[in-house]
């Protein structure tokens, strides 16, 4: 089946990470194309942070807030909160890029014409367009789902991976606020969304260090606003050790991807920073102790502990190292 070019379109992706978003760069890249002005509105939750990671991406309009749990879009009366702004913007399409059947509801209460999705359990009786994900898919991963609905749509992705464009104005920030900080850059990635993919404080302090006799560059903690006093710990154990790092905690996310996209590596746990340093074509180094690798990215190199061994504590400190080195010598 073959879309015509829709007139304004909506794109529905509640799942709530940053690297949930990153993940689906290259279908709201996709979805955009198919539509005459190249450019989509997202429907996202505000943990997501997409009007700042999105802020420079030409292909996204604006930024709708899904506020649910709680919310003004919770429960029933929060549904028809949410049919009534989706009727003010008068949408021609929206994609849904999850299997709830709330969000078509929505949707369809609000008089949108055209109603694309996965087409999971009830959602598949509120879309107009006859493609549905096969069984098995279900419960796949957020990309292999996405990419499945493109192909059925023969959409084509110009883009084989997440690619994230950086703000202008968010470049000259970082460039000027850490001026005294000589290239290379090297970021390390401390946060964590839970305890088990946590590689540590004292671990990080290590890694500095190492890197700082070994003259390998400008060290740069990042994280957010939660990892304040993790960041705080490991720049105490980094003084104490004679080196040095900036501080590159809780910056708005804009210049987060500014600074990544200046770095020669990022080292770190598994988040959504690990997704947009990859998806600014940095190598990431992810230390995948809690989870599963990823594979979405050749800019991912992933570090995971040794055979018969488990968590984020068997990733040693010298693989970290040797793992880098061998990034560096390509």
């Amino acid at each position: 089946m073959r879309l015509a070019p829709s007139g304004r379109t909506l794109i529905v992706q509640p799942l709530p990470g940053i690297g949930d978003m990153v993940w689906h760069l290259p279908h709201i890249h996709a979805i955009a194309a198919t539509t005459v002005e190249g450019r989509v509105d997202i429907l996202t939750k505000p943990r997501s942070q997409a009007d700042r990671l999105l802020c420079a991406d030409p292909c996204v309009k604006q930024v709708v807030w899904l506020e649910r749990e709680p919310g003004r879009h919770a429960g029933a009366l929060g549904l028809l909160r949410l049919a009534a702004r989706l009727r003010r913007e008068s949408y021609q399409r929206v994609w849904f890029l999850h299997g709830s059947a709330r969000y078509a509801l929505a949707a369809r209460l609000a008089g949108v014409p055209e109603r694309i999705g996965y087409g999971i359990g009830l959602q598949s009786l509120l879309l107009t367009a006859p493609v549905r994900l096969p069984t098995g898919l279900r419960h796949a991963h957020p990309i292999l789902r996405a990419d499945a609905l493109l192909n059925l749509l023969e959409i084509p992705r110009t883009e084989p991976e997440p690619r994230l464009t950086v703000d202008a104005a968010a470049g000259q920030a970082v460039a000027k606020r850490f001026a005294a900080w000589p290239a290379p850059w090297i970021a390390l990635g401390v946060g964590s969304s839970e305890p088990w993919k946590q590689w540590g404080a004292t671990r990080f302090a290590e890694l500095a260090l190492a890197l700082h006799r070994q003259r390998a560059g400008s060290i740069f903690i990042v994280g957010g606003p939660a990892e304040r006093a993790l960041a705080d710990s490991i720049f105490s154990r980094i003084n104490e050790g004679g080196g040095a790092a900036a501080d590159a905690v809780a910056l708005p996310l804009e210049q987060t991807a500014a600074l990544l996209a200046r770095c020669r590596a990022y080292i770190g746990n598994d988040t959504g920073v690990l997704n947009m340093a990859a998806a600014l074509q940095v190598p990431a180094i992810g230390l995948f102790g809690g989870s599963a690798p990823l594979t979405h990215s050749r800019f991912i190199c992933p570090v995971t502990p040794p055979p018969g061994a488990l968590g984020m504590a068997a990733i040693t400190l010298p693989h970290v190292l040797e793992t880098l080195m061998r990034l560096s010598a390509r």
